[in-house]
């Protein structure tokens, strides 16, 4: 029996699987925020007046406004924010079905999320033991378990190591020896050209962009939600004139969607390829 071929589909988190910033739903209200455009524009000056990371400036202020508010930041709290964060359509069952067709295809599919959002947010979502490996941005706790810093803060341009690391088979932040220690080719675990990205917004271009350059596949999805939007429908239209992206769906992960179509058709051209 041929063994199935390990084949990578990397999702952003954020927008690409649940609406909106993961924060936003029940966190930042928790903390007396109404109108989460405040707290990100807030979040831009930070970084602006600092010349620094807008990831860490967010980081940081998340925890500033909750000392503001009495609320102590635990990896618990966290965590329990994320399990009532909503997915986009059909997401539960996605995996499975996803996973089924891969081995009718001779591949062996393994979930990974590279995000910059806040891991702890993911790891309460009830979709978090999918993924074989979830990079994203993350707290480093005290003795207490209060949350101090950042542990990982995980940015546009940075996002494309992990593909790296996925790419090499490790499954850890802190190793750049392994990461940066020459490996042929053919040594590779998954191989880029059995690699899917799925992402919404521009901290996904750089990704997307060297997903395709080396073979792989790169999908913009949408919030069908706020499709209407001329902001949304500009985004989209720039990544494609851009050619940054190879196909454009939907946020909707139900069976008979043009995105299940769209994956589908992939795993099975990259089964072909490889046969």
């Amino acid at each position: 029996m041929t063994t199935p071929l390990r084949t990578a589909i990397v999702y952003d988190f954020d927008g690409t699987l649940a609406p909106r910033n993961l924060p936003e739903h029940t966190f930042l209200p928790a903390l007396g925020i109404a109108e989460p455009e405040a707290f990100w524009e807030a979040v831009l000056e930070e970084s602006r007046a600092a010349d620094g990371c807008s990831i860490l400036a967010y980081m940081h202020r998340l925890l500033a406004v909750a000392r503001t508010a009495g609320v102590v930041v635990t990896r618990e709290l966290l965590q329990e924010h994320g399990r009532s964060v909503p997915l986009f359509a059909g997401v539960d069952e996605w995996f499975a079905e996803i996973d089924a067709y891969g081995r009718e295809q001779g591949l062996a599919i393994e979930h990974y999320v590279i995000s910059s959002g806040i891991l702890e947010f993911i790891e309460g979502c009830r979709i978090y033991p999918r993924f074989r490996k979830v990079f994203a941005s993350a707290y480093a706790y005290d003795e207490s378990g209060q949350a101090k810093w950042p542990a990982s803060a995980i940015n546009y341009t940075n996002k494309t190591q992990f593909l790296f690391r996925i790419n090499k088979g490790i499954d850890n932040v802190w190793d750049n020896s392994a990461i940066n220690a020459w490996q042929p080719k053919r040594d590779r675990p998954i191989p880029f050209e059995r690699m899917v990205f799925l992402g919404d917004g521009d901290t996904d271009i750089p990704s997307m962009k060297m997903v395709r350059q080396k073979g792989g596949q790169a999908i913009a999805v949408f919030d069908p939600e706020l499709f209407e939007q001329r902001k949304s429908q500009g985004r989209l239209e720039r990544l494609i004139a851009e050619d940054r992206v190879d196909y454009v769906a939907a946020a909707d992960y139900t069976s008979g969607s043009l995105l299940r179509v769209i994956v589908r058709g992939i795993l099975g051209r990259m089964s072909l390829r490889a046969g």
